[in-house]
């Protein structure tokens, strides 16, 4: 199957991560309002109000991600490696999906524990090339080693999805094995992955710009029409740290909450859309890679000396 077929095949899972995470975004706004107007009419302080009421509309939304949200990803994904090692996807793609997802990990708590070391293996990974480079000696060291852990650290978030892709694919395997085998993937073919950063930053930076852009003007045109709100939070932030206080002028705070929706928007559509499409690519780099030449456990005491987690998870075996 091309790229564009696993795109457009697995699609569904994203308009249900969509609109879950689009009913995430109405209830945040909901709680953040109904305390805001809650607040005005018992306190006469809407800010106040409107700052727990978006605590806990994000702590909320936080919770419906990881519950919901994530596991419809982990769907998504699971199909997309299939299709990349089958070449073929079933006709409900959607049930499948969700019926390997609890074939694999039979609890929530054995899934979250999975994707919780995979996380922590790759950003101990990340970490390490930083002292790589600041191993260099001097500013020159330190330059190079932040840049380069920067780059890989935007790779990171990928790599972590493609390395659960892994799992899926070795199913013969322990969770726990397979983990530490897709770790191993990234050292041992890290430059053909590499490759995939100019359309990781290409794309990402080209649909911030379009999207992003798009909808801080629509937000700038709705959240103008409210200069009494904002000259009321202009003068909290007139009391804050010098850090702060450029927010102090009404005007430039509606165009800070404009940017702010704008990117919060952005990150909604680009997950849905334009992150999957990226994810396909990458994901068949490195799921290709790894099929043509498996890790093996002597092999993991490459990774073994770099992060602590991955030892943990290797004795855990």
């Amino acid at each position: 199957m091309s790229n564009k077929e696993l795109y457009s095949r697995t699609l569904s899972f994203s308009l249900k991560k969509l609109v879950i995470d689009l009913l995430s975004l109405v209830l945040f706004a909901a709680l953040a309002v109904g305390g805001m107007l809650i607040a005005e009419k018992t306190f006469d302080n809407g800010i106040i109000g409107l700052v727990i009421g978006a605590i806990v509309g994000l702590i909320i939304a936080a919770i419906i991600s990881r519950f919901v949200s994530y596991r419809c990803k982990a769907a998504q994904i699971a199909m997309m490696t299939r299709g990349i090692t089958e070449g073929s996807l079933p006709d409900d793609v959607k049930a499948e999906g969700r019926r390997v997802v609890k074939e694999r990990f039979a609890t929530v708590a054995a899934f979250f524990a999975v994707t919780g070391v995979i996380r922590g293996i790759f950003a101990e990974l990340g970490r390490v090339i930083t002292k790589v480079g600041n191993s260099v000696g001097g500013d020159t060291g330190s330059a190079v080693g932040s840049t380069v852990s920067t780059a890989v650290n935007t790779l990171v978030s990928y790599l972590c999805d493609c390395c659960l892709g892994w799992v899926f694919y070795r199913k013969d395997k322990s969770a726990g094995k397979a983990t530490c085998e897709g770790a191993v993937l990234f050292f041992r073919h890290g430059k053909t992955l590499l490759r995939n950063m100019g359309r990781i930053f290409g794309m990402g930076i080209a649909s911030f710009l379009v999207i992003g852009g798009i909808f801080a003007v629509i937000a700038y045109a709705i959240l103008s029409r409210f200069p009494a709100f904002f000259a009321e939070a202009a003068k909290i932030f007139a009391e804050s740290n010098d850090k702060l206080r450029f927010l102090s002028d009404p005007a430039i705070l509606v165009i800070a909450a404009a940017v702010l929706c704008g990117a919060i928007i952005w990150g909604i559509i680009h997950s849905t859309f334009v992150r999957p499409f990226i994810l396909v690519g990458v994901l068949r780099n490195y799921i290709e890679s790894g099929m043509n030449d498996v890790p093996t456990e002597s092999s993991f005491s490459t990774v073994a000396t770099k992060s602590a987690k991955f030892r943990k998870l290797q004795a855990e075996l």
